[in-house]
């Protein structure tokens, strides 16, 4: 079994540059220790805690398209839909392991498991 450090994504819209290219396709590496912990001396991040998903994302988006270099501008020219879709992405990679609860169809019966590892991260927003 081959041990993965890439992944790749499509955006749902897409990125659009200054030229007015669409950029959807890119990879994301899997997060460091040091891409946690560096953003937190930045002072963008001292100053609005927010900022850290931006520069996290900057950090381990290796490729967009046919952009030479993702950078913060470039995070911060996205879509907040495609913002929102990355951020899951990055959590979904960088989990060890998956939160999900064992349910049941109450018209069925039918026996099932339910990934609720975005709704965790975002039930306290």
């Amino acid at each position: 079994m081959e041990f993965r450090t890439e992944y790749e994504f499509e955006l749902p819209r897409g990125y659009v540059d200054e030229n007015g290219s669409l950029h959807k396709r890119g990879v994301m590496r899997l997060a460091t220790a040091a891409d946690e912990i560096l953003p937190m001396r930045d002072q963008r991040v001292q100053q609005n805690p927010s900022y850290l998903s931006i520069i996290l994302l900057a950090r381990v988006i290796t490729k967009l398209g046919d952009l030479r270099a993702i950078d913060t501008k470039v995070v911060e020219r996205l879509f907040t839909s495609d913002l929102a879709f990355l951020q899951n992405f990055y959590r979904q990679i960088n989990e060890v392991e998956k939160l999900s609860v064992r349910t049941v169809c109450p018209k069925c019966d039918h026996e099932f498991e339910v990934d609720i590892s975005f709704l965790a991260e975002t039930e306290g927003n």
